[in-house]
């Protein structure tokens, strides 16, 4: 057998290697520990010396180890290099019994004849405090502390099937504060933020412990009322809601009056599913609003008017997608150290003869839910590739940003659509960027990785949307082939008077770099937003403080012509 000290001093270098912040271990095949350097004590609690001889076992729990052995043995038989990064939830038993979270590469080597396996060994303790800080930003709403729309979103999905498992009704409360506009007007968006953190107190109050309350956005609350003996329990436990709200509050010295409207909708009574649900409590809060508010209602068939209005959209649209009366509007990305244009965000704007300038907010859903969204998905990016060909044969070389929707992302075909429309145009690929968003590109990342990996093969930019706003694991997204990472507006808002969301938008640039990718922050509105970012490192903004978006003849007048072949300035004189 090969003497332990002189392995040590032959192949671990002891005066380099123990000065690693890594763990490093040499292991025999019969899994026995022939070296170890300093940074194992700080891991395990265990001096070097003493670890040599004993067996690698004595680092996982004692049921673990017979499959562990099972595993060095097949490593020797086939052994090869295994970087970081690509097992998770691994954790090292310390001497003391306590674990600690870590991350194994592998290599392999020989000495005097004998394979060894080189273990290296990270402590990821910091690293799984940032994923579980991030997880709970991305899962909750960081004002009232309750879950967002995405997490109540996962539970009700969840819960509906239990409910039509056991055969239990389930309830769905949809709240809207009252007048919480004039509020704001009149006493400010801090004691708003107030009221809004009352109010999630109050209804926390009214409910039972395995009841689901969540702050979907706005001033808009959702309860879920799972395991009900009968679908009119959901009414009482409405009237037990306003009657907390209707008590009198003082915010800050403000006297404030609450009030709520709420809407009911029951599975399997009204519906079964969880869209058709949110949309049937959504038209009977709306039809308690138009019933004088402060009260609530339950969803009943004849509340078809706003579904009605939802048609007269989906008609509409449909025309204008026919006739091309839609346009792009182009935003520019600024790059925060030099203040040049580096890019531009095509946005979709529709004005309609009969219905004005119609909100994306309110026709894409409208889109999504009628099956539009992959025709008007089309005409964006085709709109797009024309106009990044024609400002490119200008001169006017700029990266363009197009959001790709979650069904244009699941389109088996979508690599082939996208080079048909380039091809067809003569677009440059390298100035065509695609965003996709963190939730769907997380979930299914054996998809998402396919999916971007032929659109990086293309020559495309691909951008991860709003970051932070959906749990990514830190190991898919190191797996994901993207080129830069978008952080949410949400989180830009207030990273100068909210202390989580600066944090957050800290550790999401750090991330960042760390991956090698640039950051894009969008929203940005004041100075005080940009010098944070700027301190931080962020590579570019976008936001109302530079640019809001603009019309493509208008982007042309204002880009200077660039003379070096790169991005131009954008003046707004």
């Amino acid at each position: 057998m090969v003497d332990a000290l002189h392995i040590g001093d032959a192949l671990l270098h002891r005066t380099v290697i123990d000065s690693a912040p890594d763990g490093i271990l040499l292991v025999n095949r019969s899994g026995t520990i022939l070296g170890a350097n300093r940074a194992m004590e700080r891991l395990s609690g265990h001096a070097p010396d003493q670890l040599i001889g004993q067996s690698v076992g004595i680092f996982l729990p004692p049921h673990l180890r017979e499959r562990h052995t099972t595993l060095v043995d097949t490593f020797f038989v086939q052994p090869s290099t295994r970087p970081m990064g690509m097992v998770g939830q691994l954790q090292l038993l310390r001497r003391d019994g306590g674990a600690v979270p870590i991350d194994i590469a592998l290599g392999h080597c020989e000495a005097d004849g004998q394979p060894l396996a080189a273990v290296f060994i990270r402590d990821m303790t910091e690293v799984s405090r940032l994923q579980s800080q991030m997880h709970y930003q991305a899962t909750h709403d960081t004002l009232t502390g309750l879950v967002n729309r995405w997490m109540f979103g996962q539970h009700m999905q969840q819960a509906l099937m239990q409910s039509i498992r056991q055969g239990r009704p389930l309830g769905l409360l949809l709240l809207d504060l009252d007048y919480f506009k004039a509020i704001n007007d009149t006493h400010g968006h801090a004691v708003g933020d107030l009221v809004l953190v009352e109010v999630a107190r109050r209804l926390k109050g009214t409910l039972r412990a395995g009841d689901l309350l969540g702050r979907l956005g706005g001033d808009e609350f959702a309860v879920l009322l799972p395991e009900l003996m009968a679908p009119d329990d959901a009414a009482t436990v409405a009237d037990k809601v306003l009657r907390a709200l209707a008590l009198p509050c003082s915010v800050q010295g403000c006297s404030v009056d609450l009030g709520v409207s709420i809407g009911i909708a029951c599975c399997p009574r009204d519906a079964t599913d969880a869209d058709t649900l949110l949309r049937y409590a959504d038209m009977a809060m709306y039809t308690a609003k138009d019933g004088g508010r402060g009260s609530y209602a339950s969803y009943a068939a004849h509340m078809g008017h706003r579904f009605e209005e939802s048609l007269r959209l989906h008609d509409r649209l449909k025309l204008a997608l026919q006739h091309d009366a839609l346009a792009l509007h182009y935003q520019p990305q600024v790059d925060v150290a030099t203040g040049r244009v580096v890019g531009l965000e095509a946005l979709l704007r529709w004005f309609d003869d009969e219905l004005g300038t119609v909100p994306p907010d309110r026709f894409i859903p409208v889109a999504v839910n009628t099956g539009l969204i992959l025709p008007l998905g089309e005409w964006v990016m085709k709109t797009a590739c024309r106009q990044i060909a024609q400002w490119a044969a200008d001169g006017l070389r700029v990266r363009v940003s197009v959001n790709l929707s979650a069904q244009q992302f699941r389109q088996r075909d979508l690599a082939e659509r996208l080079q048909r429309c380039m091809a067809t145009y003569g677009t440059p690929p390298e100035l065509l960027e695609l965003e996709v968003t963190e939730s769907e590109a997380v979930a299914d990342p054996e998809v998402a990785q396919q999916v971007l990996t032929w659109m990086g093969s293309l020559g495309v930019g691909v951008a991860l949307d709003d970051f932070g706003t959906g749990y990514s694991s830190l190991s898919y997204l190191h797996q994901l082939p993207v080129t830069r990472l978008k952080i949410d507006r949400e989180f830009i808002q207030n990273i100068t008077s909210n202390a989580d969301d600066a944090t957050l938008v800290r550790a999401i640039i750090v991330l960042a770099h760390t991956l090698g990718l640039p950051v894009v922050a969008e929203g940005v509105e004041t100075e005080a937003q940009l010098r944070f970012l700027r301190q931080h490192g962020c590579e570019a903004y976008q936001g109302w403080l530079f640019a809001r978006a603009l019309p493509a003849d208008e982007v042309r007048a204002l880009v200077w012509p660039p003379a070096d072949g790169q991005p131009g300035t954008l003046r707004l004189a």
